[in-house]
């Protein structure tokens, strides 16, 4: 009996192989998460083949965003960082197609794979098996993988140097394992997805335990993340969609953002003039 490994539509997780979709998605489930009011829907690489496709941007010197058109499931983008010791995708988006296997192979393939929580992991395994490279999760973050494989690595501990000038943090809130990107060069910079979410005002970061369901973390973790992203060189930050960029000023945005959070939760003191 063949088997596919099926594509939650509504977060784009893939999961392990089965001769028919999966009764629920876990990651949907989850209270961070949500279930439709249709129903779970499930679709496949296949199908998304068909029906999308892989598009490329600049984002900065040496980092190319790429996301699928039209937008799928959450919608987020994925960073492709480049240095001279090889490449590494930041996040991952649930389509791969053929003309982004060529492409990618034609820039140096990846020397890994690294995301930053459960939401975005889609189909890094079918990334891994095309770039035979290995994917790097947080071991807090273990039990939400939907498609184990042998490609993830599990690192522990609050950081894993990836490649020299490449290193994850582990600065949790979110997910236990939420992880962060910082890359060295130049002034510096944090990939951050939506564990440091840049807000639309792109002036601003905030930080939710659910983001669609509108449930805020405790203080007490945002000024402990504060305290864990203060220790970093940075001046740019790179959130998980298309226009969550901050090219210039991510370190004082922080920090403005913290205060502003903790005050909010905690009060009395009011947020505007």
């Amino acid at each position: 009996m063949s088997t596919t490994a099926f594509i939650c539509a509504t977060c784009g997780t893939q999961h392990a192989p089965s001769a028919t979709p999966p009764g629920a998605c876990a990651i949907c489930e989850d209270p961070r998460q949500w279930v439709p009011a249709a129903g779970q829907q499930w679709t496949t690489m296949e199908a998304l083949q068909r029906r999308h496709a892989i598009g490329w941007r600049d984002v900065a010197p040496g980092m190319l965003g790429l996301g699928v058109f039209p937008d799928f499931a959450i919608g987020q983008r994925a960073l492709l960082v480049r240095t001279p010791q090889g490449n590494v995708l930041w996040d991952c988006v649930a389509l791969l197609d053929p003309a982004t296997v060529t492409l990618l192979k034609a820039l140096g393939g990846l020397k890994a794979i690294a995301v930053s929580h459960p939401h975005f992991y889609t189909s890094m395994i079918e990334w891994a098996h095309a770039f035979d490279c290995p994917v790097l999760l947080h071991e807090a973050d273990r039990a939400w993988v939907m498609r184990p494989d042998p490609a993830i690595r599990f690192w522990s501990g609050e950081t894993h140097d990836v490649l020299p000038g490449v290193t994850l943090h582990r600065i949790g809130g979110h997910f236990a394992g939420g992880t962060i990107l910082h890359r060295a060069e130049g002034k510096g910079a944090i990939l951050t997805g939506d564990i440091a979410s840049v807000a639309p005002d792109r002036r601003h970061v905030s930080f939710m335990w659910s983001f669609p369901n509108w449930v805020p973390l405790p203080a007490a973790d945002v000024a402990r993340i504060g305290a864990a992203l203060e220790a970093l060189d940075f001046d740019a930050i790179y959130g998980g969609w298309w226009d969550r960029v901050m090219a210039t000023g991510g370190k004082a945005a922080v920090r403005r953002s913290v205060d502003r959070y903790i005050r909010a939760v905690t009060g009395p003191a009011p947020l505007a003039p």
